[in-house]
């Protein structure tokens, strides 16, 4: 007897580059992807991204680990409760996938799932950083995205395939059932950090490369950068140029 689906698929979308003029807070033009807009498929899902989609920086975003970039549709609600003058709807985070009934709680490192005739696995949480605050001129939405922890997570492309709204996230296989995208964004923000976490969660072979020589380097007291200026635009690290 086939396992319940894990949960589904709400709705895709994907964006190209653009440019955006210099606001009160940036004294220069910016150019992102963070802008999508709605597919109803069928989609074809490559292996560096769905059709239709691009990164504006392949230098630190975008990349095998990193194709593909899901959230959780249950957020939606807590965060139209919280700022209610923003018209946040799937997609407003950035994401190609927005999916339903899964979490940061119930989606772990690793995971292996089927969606559609194509085969994704986790590979990170997401990293929020200052473009995704400037999208919505809410210069504090990065931070408040880390502190939630309602940051979504990253898929890599096993084997590329067609998807398309509504079709069931099927899990395969949880190798790592202790590592939550939850435990994993704890670990990489912990304050003070914890080098023996750092090298548990940086040996997972399912991890993003990025995210296993970062941490590793943490346990072994190599880190320079500190991780809430990474995180927040100030530094070369992840994420969106989405």
């Amino acid at each position: 007897m086939m396992p319940p689906p894990l949960g589904h698929l709400h709705s895709i979308q994907v964006g190209r580059p653009q440019k955006y003029e210099s606001g009160a807070d940036s004294t220069k033009p910016w150019t992102s992807a963070i802008e999508k807009h709605l597919l109803n498929g069928p989609v074809h899902v490559g292996k560096l991204n769905l059709a239709g989609d691009e990164q504006a920086d392949l230098v630190h975003h975008g990349g095998p680990d990193k194709a593909v970039l899901a959230y959780a549709l249950g957020h939606y609600a807590i965060w139209k409760q919280e700022i209610p003058d923003r018209q946040f709807s799937p997609g407003a985070f950035g994401e190609n996938l927005t999916l339903a009934q899964v979490d940061e709680f119930n989606v772990c490192v690793g995971d292996i799932v089927r969606l559609g005739t194509c085969v994704l696995q986790v590979s990170q949480p997401r990293q929020p950083c200052w473009k995704l605050s400037r999208r919505w001129n809410l210069p504090k939405l990065a931070v408040e995205v880390q502190k939630t922890g309602r940051t979504g997570w990253y898929f890599r492309v096993l084997a590329e395939g067609e998807i398309e709204p509504g079709m069931p996230l099927e899990l395969e296989a949880r190798p790592y059932p202790d590592f939550t995208i939850a435990w994993a964004s704890s670990v990489m923000y912990a304050k003070p950090r914890n080098p023996r976490e750092d090298l548990r969660l940086a040996q997972c072979p399912a991890l993003s490369q990025s995210w296993q020589t970062t941490l590793l380097k943490r346990s072994q007291g190599k880190g320079s950068v500190d991780d809430s200026l990474r995180l927040f635009g100030r530094g070369n690290d992840e994420q969106p140029q989405r």
